[in-house]
């Protein structure tokens, strides 16, 4: 398949928040080769222009973190021809559905109780550190498989924030890359087009009013306080970056090397 990498980041109807990794540094001076990583929110409702703009991309494989409650609210991913979709769930099928059942139909004094306080906020925290603690053997198929055959490849979730967010910042340490490239680089999710669009039960003003999108804000929003705690999470439990991948993921140095000369110019 004869790889066309875009000058520009396209505007896909169907897709969001998509980016190419490519170009962020290493602490060696390398950088991330474009054309290689990209991410994205889920590919359910990719139109056919959305699905032929991906086919030119030469992917091998695409990583699906959705869990099953999430492909059944948004369907399945558009199928691409020649290329290998992979579903490797960062949750368990059925955490957090009565929660995210909540965030979609309760109304505002529920709302309040689940997530006013910083609750919300502290909710996403949680996440982020046990997906670090507990999802070691995702991730460390995910590295493995990069750095043997599966490149180019797209990662994604639902909106390609979280689950998709850490998968990329977990790959980009491996590579060596900048912590504060990393975080600059998940932070690119708050921008307006790329933001997930949140499903709340009802049309009336009520379901999208100031206070409720407020609430609901820190579910939707890439804050660089909860990438740090995944960060942190790492330093606590094994030490440092280097012990994470090779205790935790056991992501060998040879390994990181093959996964470097994959992915790096």
């Amino acid at each position: 398949m004869t790889q066309q990498i875009p000058s520009t980041e396209p505007e896909l109807a169907g897709v969001r928040n998509f980016r190419d990794v490519g170009g962020l540094p290493t602490r060696d001076g390398r950088r991330v080769r474009r054309g290689v990583l990209f991410r994205s929110g889920h590919l359910a409702h990719a139109t056919a222009d959305d699905a032929a703009f991906l086919g030119s991309l030469g992917l091998h494989t695409i990583f699906d973190f959705r869990n099953a409650a999430d492909q059944k609210l948004e369907g399945p991913d558009v199928g691409l021809p020649g290329v290998r979709n992979v579903n490797l769930p960062l949750s368990d099928p059925a955490d957090g559905a009565e929660f995210w059942k909540m965030v979609r139909d309760g109304d505002l004094d529920e709302l309040r109780a689940i997530l006013a306080d910083d609750k919300g906020a502290e909710r996403m925290i949680a996440s982020y550190r046990a997906i670090i603690k507990e999802r070691t053997g995702e991730h460390s198929r995910v590295l493995h498989a990069l750095a043997q055959d599966s490149v180019p490849a797209l990662m994604h979730c639902a909106a390609g924030k979280d689950r998709a967010g850490l998968s990329i910042a977990v790959t980009l340490l491996a590579l060596g890359v900048e912590r504060e490239a990393i975080v600059a680089d998940y932070l690119e999710s708050n921008a307006k087009h790329r933001r997930y669009k949140v499903r709340r039960s009802g049309t009336g003003a009520s379901a999208y009013s100031p206070e409720v999108m407020e609430l609901l804000s820190p579910l939707f929003d890439a804050r660089a306080e909860y990438l740090t705690a995944a960060f942190s999470t790492i330093e606590e439990t094994w030490g440092g970056v280097d012990a994470y991948l090779e205790q935790g993921l056991r992501v060998t140095p040879q390994t990181r090397e093959r996964l470097r000369a994959r992915l790096l110019d």
